[in-house]
């Protein structure tokens, strides 16, 4: 493998536009290196970016001019084929993306939120290397109904806390601290993802990577 400057373009790509017909700096920026609209690879695919409105970690809007979830190619054959494998098990559900790939200038302005407080354990230090959203090989993620209604996973999505650890389902369960609709939920998340190739994060069960960090570090570029 190769280091990855400038992802290949296709040539059938669309761009994502504001609704003044005008693309936005940040797809343009995101389509012109190669990376791919989510929706434009799977229109089935849910979307509600969570950093484009103010209710997340941070309490601030961070997505100030993007509303479209990129993912690198690889990434975002992966989640078509994740999405595909749910249809089949569950026909009544889908994938509904919260967050893809992140500039590292958002990143930035995560960290700068957290770094003295005890959730900085959560968010990735831009200034080492950041996270595999960094990349667009990450993808926060849950399922949803086919009208968009996310389903019960015990916690809301972007919680910073034991109850969002996969590692403490059980004993979260038998607390009562999520239901057992919610560990199902979750674990047939995992299972579509995992076919898909993506690997879950022990803190966080809507955190999906489909490289290692080690691997985006050698082999792909940084989303500045």
């Amino acid at each position: 493998m190769r280091s990855l400057f400038l992802l290949p373009v296709l040539a059938t790509t669309l761009f994502a536009v504001t609704p003044g017909g005008r693309l936005s700096d940040t797809a343009l920026s995101l389509e012109r290196r190669g990376y791919v609209n989510i929706q434009k690879a799977d229109p089935s695919i849910f979307v509600s970016l969570m950093y484009s409105r103010a209710d997340n970690f941070t309490g601030e809007v961070l997505y100030a001019d993007l509303r479209e979830a990129y993912l690198h190619p690889k990434a975002a054959a992966a989640l078509v084929k994740a999405q595909k494998r749910l249809r089949q098990l569950r026909p009544d559900l889908s994938l509904k993306v919260y967050d893809a790939a992140r500039p590292m200038s958002i990143q930035q302005k995560m960290w700068d939120k957290v770094k003295n407080t005890p959730k900085y354990f959560y968010v990735s230090n831009p200034a080492r290397g950041g996270g595999l959203h960094n990349y667009g090989m990450a993808v926060d993620l849950t399922l949803c109904t086919l009208e968009g209604d996310s389903v019960p996973m015990g916690t809301k999505i972007d919680y910073m806390g034991a109850a969002a650890h996969i590692d403490k389902e059980a004993s979260l369960v038998a607390s009562g601290r999520i239901s057992r609709e919610a560990q199902a939920n979750r674990r047939l998340l995992r299972e579509v993802m995992a076919y898909a190739g993506f690997k879950p994060l022990r803190t966080e069960w809507w955190h999906f990577n489909y490289v290692s960090r080690a691997v985006a570090k050698k082999y792909y570029k940084v989303i500045k």
